[in-house]
């Protein structure tokens, strides 16, 4: 799907992902660990699981990952919200047309997962656990992050996955991924 670039503007400004990660009414009140040009209003999200989509293959170390590319407003906002599970090896990796500081939480999700922040460099800057149903926002210590990846809860610890990697794509490092951002 193709936005215009003042949408895109306008959606970066506001985004902060996952498993639905907004607040609940048309004028957005955060949770308090959440700033309010990091919501997105409900309107944008799903209210069922969306179906999968488009997938890429990410690198991090030794550990293959097969994820799905949530891009769109829509996409971003409903995250993981209504599924029911998510294989060992898989993901989702949140694209944000900027670097901004993100708050993840678990609004209308049933199983817990784990978050990888990641700058704009492609470098896990933070890894966080979120628990099914929890709305309480947990914030990204950093402002430049760029990418957000969610998997089973654990999945990084179980892989040997740490701060400081970096992420890879087929075409190379995650910064230089092309083609799926519109």
């Amino acid at each position: 799907m193709r936005f215009s670039l003042a949408f895109a503007a306008f959606a970066g400004i506001l985004l902060s992902a996952g498993c639905d990660k907004h607040a609940a009414t048309a004028a957005p009140q955060a949770p308090a660990t959440v700033t309010n040009a990091n919501v997105i209003p409900t309107q944008f999200h799903l209210n069922r699981a969306q179906p999968k989509l488009r997938t890429i293959k990410l690198w991090i170390g030794t550990q293959e990952i097969e994820t799905e590319a949530a891009v769109s407003i829509t996409e971003i906002s409903t995250g993981m919200m209504f599924r029911t599970n998510m294989a060992e090896n898989t993901g989702m990796l949140f694209l944000f047309a900027g670097p901004d500081r993100r708050s993840f939480y678990m609004k209308n999700c049933v199983i817990d997962l784990s978050a990888a922040y990641i700058d704009t460099e492609g470098v896990i800057d933070q890894i966080v656990d979120l628990h099914k149903g929890v709305e309480t926002g947990v914030s990204s210590r950093s402002d430049q992050i760029k990418y957000v990846l969610e998997v089973p809860r654990g999945w990084f610890g179980r892989h040997n996955i740490t701060t400081g990697m970096v992420i890879n794509t087929s075409q190379g490092m995650l910064k230089n991924l092309r083609g799926v951002l519109r």
